[in-house]
């Protein structure tokens, strides 16, 4: 007996590979804008838009040179990382609601999937056993550990006006307006960018540029790695910095996604609108970049401590509106 698919069922699948796939591809595009804007605003001519993709098929096609007292801990995280970055980014919804895996994008699952990715990249920072990589394995953790609580009072804030912590049903809610304009939503949107600049090795708590031994933290845990294995973990910085622009876009601005209306024109409008949005992130980003210095390393616990204080305030004024 000949075996029939659901055409409903088909249909869904290929939207879900669709998100997955289209993250990772406009990735490196991503990041070759903020570094051409940054360039323009430094008035320098910049590399290309696709000097990222290069960079990808170069490190792809050459050796991997790894240390000989390497364990399998420094082998396989690359993997590890590009892998749980991408399923997080896959998660998020970008140009939709209501996906075949949508129940599966919560929030918490997100911060659980990076931190998956973080705790591996500093594992393997420190396995070879260089001073740098235990310099910036220990930074990074330092910022995961004040970065982490905010985005879980994030988590918390959203979920007290929405009442659950799947981003597909978020998004649905506030596409429609309903919700308004909330201070508490304000506080958290602060609380998030602080939180995405911090995550990212952006400017002012890190600069991606650098290879200064006193600033460098992600750059840091990955000085000795080459080839394939490079290219996976740059690949998955890309794909973070992609995840958090789609977070900005799927909780604050969710318009223009396509909730319940699932034809062809809704779906199209939907991924216009979102890339749009992620290309105006990648503009915004390095403007914002040129505005401000590279902070010490003593002064991170102040600036994610105020994204922890946002958040928190955030809650606070979700229960006492709630007459709690």
């Amino acid at each position: 007996m000949a075996l029939t698919m659901d055409p409903g069922l088909v249909l869904d699948l290929a939207l879900q590979l669709l998100q997955i796939t289209i993250v990772v591809a406009i990735a490196p595009l991503v990041m070759g804008i903020t570094r051409k804007v940054r360039a323009r605003l430094l008035r320098r001519r910049g590399p290309p838009l696709v000097q990222p993709y290069l960079d990808l098929w170069k490190l792809f096609h050459k050796e991997a040179v790894v240390a000989d007292n390497a364990s399998w801990v420094y082998r396989r995280a690359p993997y590890v990382i590009f892998a749980a970055t991408w399923v997080a980014a896959g998660l998020v919804p970008t140009y939709a609601t209501g996906l075949l895996f949508s129940w599966s994008a919560d929030l918490i699952a997100v911060v659980a999937l990076l931190g998956t990715a973080r705790f591996a990249l500093a594992l393997a920072g420190m396995d070879v056993g260089t001073a740098f990589g235990g310099l910036g394995a220990s930074r990074e953790m330092m910022i995961a550990s004040l970065a982490e609580p905010a985005m879980l009072l994030i988590a918390f804030a959203v979920a007290l006006i929405a009442g659950t912590t799947q981003l597909s049903a978020i998004a649905a809610l506030f596409a429609t307006g309903e919700v308004g304009v909330r201070v508490s939503l304000g506080l958290a949107l602060l609380a998030l960018v602080i939180v995405g600049i911090a995550e990212n090795a952006r400017i002012p708590v890190d600069n991606p540029a650098t290879h200064l031994e006193l600033t460098m933290v992600h750059e840091a845990m990955i000085l000795e790695y080459s080839g394939r294995h490079l290219a996976m973990i740059e690949a998955a910085a890309q794909l973070k910095l992609v995840l958090y622009f789609s977070l900005v876009a799927c909780l604050f601005a969710p318009f223009g996604m396509a909730t319940a209306d699932k034809s062809l024109a809704a779906m199209a409008l939907g991924l216009v609108t979102w890339l749009l949005k992620i290309v105006a992130f990648a503009v915004l980003l390095p403007i914002a970049e040129t505005t401000v210095a590279k902070m010490r390393v003593f002064r991170y616990p102040a600036f994610l401590g105020s994204a922890f204080a946002a958040a928190a305030l955030a809650v606070f004024l979700r229960f006492v509106s709630r007459g709690f």
